[in-house]
């Protein structure tokens, strides 16, 4: 069997505070190339301005408002709209209604940061110098 069917609601699933993400796409299973998950962004979520060095991100919007913002704009994206974040590229994210949307990371492995990150206890996560090199192993840089 070469190809792989993930049920609505299926997938390696990880529940925080701000978001719930069903990883539906591995790096295992592309090679390499990309990681797809489907994230359920909840009321106030935020993610910190930070930038990828190598990897793109495509965002598709299903569901609310959220705002993309940039060195030279801030932009709000609705249902239905495609975001492409090339790579170098520093971006924030909010949603303060929540929100659902698709996201395609390439090169793949995102998952595999999903994973380390929910392994971690919570003086990891309050270590700010073990969660900058965590990131920056993932190409996720916020310095």
């Amino acid at each position: 069997m070469n190809y792989q069917i993930i049920p609505a609601g299926k997938g390696q699933d990880y529940d925080w505070a701000n978001d719930h993400i069903f990883v539906k796409t591995t790096l295992d299973l592309t090679g390499g190339r990309v990681t797809f998950v489907e994230d359920t962004l909840k009321p106030g979520f935020h993610l910190p301005r930070h930038y990828h060095k190598e990897m793109i991100e495509i965002f598709y919007i299903l569901e609310g408002e959220i705002e993309f913002k940039f060195d030279d704009a801030t932009l709000i994206v609705t249902p239905g709209m495609t975001i492409n974040v090339p790579p170098h590229n520093w971006h924030e994210v909010t949603c303060p209604q929540g929100g659902k949307l698709l996201t395609i990371f390439s090169p793949g492995g995102f998952d595999q940061y999903l994973t380390e990150l929910a392994s971690m206890t919570e003086e990891q996560f309050a270590d700010a110098a073990f969660m900058t090199a965590l990131g920056e192993k993932y190409d996720t840089w916020m310095r």
